[in-house]
């Protein structure tokens, strides 16, 4: 790859949100919260069921949009971040609603995995994640028999 304008081979991937390089040190718990609208240009798009689990709230940036929109919100987190109640959502055993979250991109598929195993057949799963969600091997083999099944880019 050549060198950019001054000089730094990563600042292309940075300019189009594809680095995984950053000044300073990542987040510990890979926490990085959810421009809120992102969350209001999705509802735009998408309707949902009225009732949402908001497994990986933080501090309730997805889930006070979603309040604020009319939707019944259950918001939990692993970590205490001052919104929701701290739980474990692989503790979940079934949500009869929808799913709406940004999780943490290091367990994003198991997130995901998760989330199509615990709602009822018909029911929705939203995903804020990077672009680069859509590459690799275990990702390709989920893609096989899951895949996405709208793209809101547009």
């Amino acid at each position: 790859m050549s060198k950019d304008w001054i000089g730094n081979k990563a600042a292309t991937f940075a300019t189009l949100a594809a680095s995984n390089h950053s000044k300073g040190e990542r987040e510990v718990n890979d926490y990085y919260a959810t421009e809120p609208k992102a969350v209001e240009l999705l509802l735009e798009k998408e309707k949902f069921s009225s009732i949402i689990l908001e497994p990986s709230c933080g501090e309730g940036h997805i889930s006070q949009v979603l309040l604020n929109s009319g939707y019944a919100v259950k918001s939990s987190d692993l970590i205490n971040r001052g919104f929701g109640e701290v739980k474990d959502f692989f503790e979940v055993d079934e949500f009869c609603g929808d799913i709406i979250t940004n999780p943490p991109y290091k367990v994003a598929l198991d997130f995901v995995k998760h989330s199509l195993d615990i709602i009822p057949e018909g029911n929705k799963v939203a995903m804020f994640l990077k672009l680069q969600f859509l590459e690799g091997k275990a990702r390709k083999e989920f893609y096989k028999e899951n895949p996405p099944k709208k793209d809101l880019r547009s």
